[in-house]
């Protein structure tokens, strides 16, 4: 972060100042998705054997083709 206020301050070009804030960024999503990411994967995953409990899914059928 305070290579960020240094950019500003020592008049870098917007461009870079946006890059760096643009990383900045990416960089907190990815913390933020690799602390989630367990946490997700349990409850979407973690329980196979209600799996079983489930309706089977039924496949959707095409709709027929009009004839001209």
């Amino acid at each position: 972060m305070d290579d960020l206020i240094n950019m500003m301050v020592s008049n870098e070009s917007p461009s870079e100042i946006s890059d760096k804030i643009k990383d900045i960024l990416m960089q907190k999503s990815a913390q933020n998705i690799e602390t989630v990411r367990p946490v997700v994967a349990a409850s979407m995953f973690g329980n196979q054997d209600s799996e079983s409990e489930l309706e089977p899914e039924t496949e959707i059928e095409s709709e027929p083709e009009e004839e001209e």
